[in-house]
């Protein structure tokens, strides 16, 4: 088990107890230096496809992924094999050396327990797919096109 860091950093161990497959709420910001929104259709094709390059090898399994102009959010679990930290962090760096993404350090995430999986699972993934209409990019979340969502 490893030691939490605390100095102005989040930590994303998985405590022991945490069962494989949970699901998690993420929220991923770019830096304030990024110059190209993560909706510019060349970077938005490139990141929807490595995301679901990740989730047709196991990294992840992404329920819902909505690109936001300097953030995403997403639905995803990992499983056992994999931790969350790990996998996000290699996807953000691959990001970063291939498309010039420049990141926040770390990210946001909140797993959903039992009780929230339920009406807080549908609540969260309307939140999440009505982000682009709420900010009137678009007049429905059918009509976002940087997103990927299974139902």
């Amino acid at each position: 088990m490893s030691t939490p860091r605390r100095f102005g950093r989040l930590y994303h161990d998985v405590p022991h107890w945490v069962e494989a497959g949970s699901l998690y709420h993420l929220r991923i910001r770019v830096a304030r230096e990024q110059k190209v929104p993560l909706t510019d259709p060349a970077l938005a094709r490139t990141l929807l496809e490595t995301a679901e390059f990740y989730h047709a090898r196991g990294r992840w399994w992404l329920g819902l992924l909505v690109l936001m102009s300097d953030h995403l959010h997403a639905l995803a679990a990992f499983p056992a094999h994999e931790h969350m930290s790990k996998v996000i962090g290699q996807w953000k760096r691959w990001a970063a050396r291939h498309s010039g993404v420049h990141w926040q350090e770390g990210y946001f995430d909140h797993r959903l327990r039992d009780d929230e999986r339920g009406e807080q699972l549908t609540s969260k993934a309307h939140y999440i797919l009505n982000n682009p209409v709420v900010l009137g990019l678009c007049a429905s979340p059918e009509e976002w096109p940087w997103k990927i969502h299974r139902r």
